[in-house]
């Protein structure tokens, strides 16, 4: 039994720091969705936000963003590429997501 507890708090002590970080991304995923619908009530049409969000994304896609990983949280249309559990991790919900948020609050939906 004694040898049990130290096991278990050095797998707290990993295990600990990399929910924390999942839930401050969750966190700052909900914000920018908050901030997509304060931007949609300033505009008065929530498709103009959309609009302008898929504008954004085709641009990027077709000229590619040569970005340091260290800067990409500055960008509106994420320069890097992950999928599955690397999604976790991002702090802005993908722009296909925000897209269908947008279009969602204008049907009332």
């Amino acid at each position: 039994m004694k040898a049990v507890i130290p096991l278990l708090l050095l797998l707290m002590m990993i295990v600990g720091p990399i929910a924390a970080m999942i839930i401050q991304m969750a966190i700052s995923r909900s914000r920018e969705y908050g901030a997509d619908a304060g931007g949609a009530k300033i505009a008065g049409n929530p498709l103009y936000l959309a609009n302008a969000l898929k504008k954004l994304h085709l641009a990027s896609q077709r000229i590619p963003m040569d970005a340091n990983p260290a800067t990409s949280h500055m960008f509106i249309v994420n320069p890097l590429s992950g999928g599955g559990i690397l999604k976790l991790f991002s702090t802005h919900p993908s722009i296909e997501k925000r897209i269908t948020r947008l279009e969602s609050m204008r049907s009332g939906a």
